[in-house]
C-alpha cells in the first residue's frame, strides 16, 4: 500500500485577509523548537500505517514551509526515509511564498531533495494582491519562477484566485494569459471563498465585500477550463489542471481515499485501516502540540472510526471531483455493491438531471456539473 505524508508548517510572515487555514504570523516558538517537535511526532507514529506500506508523496504545506531552512528540510526528508521508507521517486512538494525565497535558498531546496514546489502566487495584479493580504508583488513572482527555474525545478505549480472583489471576466483573462506565458507544469485555479471568521468575512457582512455574481464568477470558471485547455492543460480534477505526467500525486492520494498521515500542529490524517477508516487531527494551538509531543504523548485530539456509509459517501463525493469520476468496478470491490444499489434514489435524480454520466466503467460529473458539484456532493451526505 502506498502511503501519503503530510507536515505542517503553520507559521506566515503575514496573515492572509481570506485564509482560514491553521496559519498564524506571530510564532510562539522558534522554528529549531517546532522542527524538533514535527521530528518527535514523525518518529511517534511511524507504527501507525498498515503493515507494508511505503510513503510515496512528501507535502510541506502551511503556513508558509519555504520560511524553514533547506537543512530543516533535510532533516524532515530523512526522518521521512527512516521512519515511512520514503520511495526514492517520492513526490516531494513544499508550498513556497514568492516573496520568501532567494535563488540560493531553492537551489539548497533542491538540493536536500524537493523535487516540486507550489507556488502561491493568487494573482498576477499588485492591486488584487494587496487586496488579498498578499505578502508578495507580481515582480516577486516572475522573478522566484524564473529562479526556481535556474535552481533546476522542472515541476512547477502556481495557485491563482478567480473571483476577487472588483474583478471583470477581461482581468481574469490577462491572469490566465500570464500564468500561460510562464508554462508551469501545474495550475490550481480556484474561486474565493469567504470562510467564517476571516478579515474577508467581517467586510462581506458590512456590506464592503464587492464580489462578482454567481453568474459572472460561472463564467470565469468556464473560462479558465477553456484557455487551459487551449494551452495543452489537462483538467484532472474539478479546480487543476496538468501537463501530461504532471498530476500532483499527492493532492489525487486524497480524492481517491489512499491512506495518509499529517504531522505538526492542526494536520489532519487518514487511514484506510481499520474497517471503513479512521480519520484524526492533531490539536492546533502550536504552544498545545509541542507541550504534547515533548511529554511523549500524541498529539492527537479528535479520532473518529468511519461507518460504513460515511466511507462510502466519501468514496463518491470526493472521487467525482476527479475528471475520471468513481470506478464503478473499484466502488463494488471495496463495498460489495454497487453505487446505484447504495444511492439508488439520488443517483436516479443525479443521472435524470443530466448532473451524472457513466462512461468506460466510471460515474463522472457531467461538464455542466462542474460548476454546480457541491449540489451533487450534498445528495450523498
Amino acid at each position: 500500500m502506498t502511503l501519503s505524508l503530510y507536515i505542517h508548517y503553520p507559521f506566515c510572515l503575514k496573515k492572509c485577509r481570506y485564509c482560514a487555514f491553521n496559519s498564524v504570523s506571530d510564532a510562539p516558538c522558534s522554528p529549531d523548537e517546532y522542527l524538533a517537535g514535527l521530528l518527535t511526532e514523525l518518529e511517534q507514529r511511524c507504527e501507525m500505517p498498515e503493515k507494508g506500506s511505503a510513503a510515496g508523496t512528501l507535502y510541506f504545506g502551511g503556513g508558509t514551509p519555504s520560511l524553514l531552512e533547506p537543512s530543516q528540510v533535510a532533516r524532515i526528508i530523512e526522518a521521512a526515509a527512516k521512519y515511512y521508507a520514503l520511495a526514492a521517486d517520492a513526490e516531494i512538494t513544499l508550498e513556497c511564498n514568492p516573496g520568501a525565497v532567494t535563488s540560493g535558498k531553492l537551489a539548497a531546496f533542491r538540493a536536500a531533495g524537493v523535487n516540486r514546489l507550489s507556488l502561491g502566487v493568487q494573482s498576477f495584479d499588485d492591486e488584487f494582491l494587496a487586496v488579498l493580504g498578499r505578502a508578495h508583488s507580481a515582480a516577486e513572482t516572475m522573478g522566484a519562477f524564473r529562479t526556481a527555474r535556474e535552481a533546476g525545478f522542472d515541476n512547477i505549480g502556481i495557485d491563482l484566485i478567480h473571483s476577487l472583489p472588483g474583478q471583470s471576466l477581461a482581468q481574469w483573462q490577462r491572469e490566465l494569459s500570464q500564468a500561460c506565458d510562464l508554462n508551469p507544469e501545474h495550475l490550481s485555479v480556484y474561486g474565493l471563498s469567504i470562510e467564517e471568521g476571516t478579515p474577508f468575512a467581517l467586510l462581506e457582512e458590512k456590506g464592503a465585500l464587492l464580489l462578482p455574481d454567481e453568474e459572472e464568477s460561472a463564467c470565469m470558471y468556464e473560462l479558465a477550463a477553456k484557455v487551459l485547455a487551449a494551452h495543452g492543460y489537462e483538467q484532472y480534477e474539478i479546480a487543476n489542471f496538468a501537463r501530461p505526467g504532471f498530476r500532483s500525486r499527492h493532492n489525487s492520494g486524497y480524492w481517491l481515499r489512499r491512506s495518509y498521515l499529517g504531522f505538526g500542529a492542526g494536520a489532519h490524517s487518514f487511514l484506510r485501516r481499520p474497517e471503513a477508516g479512521l480519520r484524526f487531527s492533531n490539536t492546533e494551538k502550536v504552544e498545545d502540540y509541542l507541550a504534547l509531543v515533548g511529554r511523549g504523548c500524541l498529539p492527537t485530539v479528535e479520532s473518529r472510526n468511519l461507518t460504513r456509509e460515511e466511507a462510502m459517501a466519501e468514496c463518491l463525493f470526493l472521487g467525482l471531483r476527479l475528471t475520471e469520476g468513481v470506478s464503478l468496478e473499484h466502488f463494488r470491490e471495496e463495498f460489495s455493491l454497487s453505487i446505484q444499489e447504495a444511492f439508488g434514489a439520488a443517483c436516479a435524480d443525479l443521472f435524470a438531471g443530466g448532473l451524472l454520466e457513466m462512461r468506460d466503467g466510471f460515474v463522472r460529473l457531467t461538464g455542466k456539473a462542474r460548476i454546480l458539484s457541491n449540489q451533487v456532493f450534498v445528495r450523498f451526505i
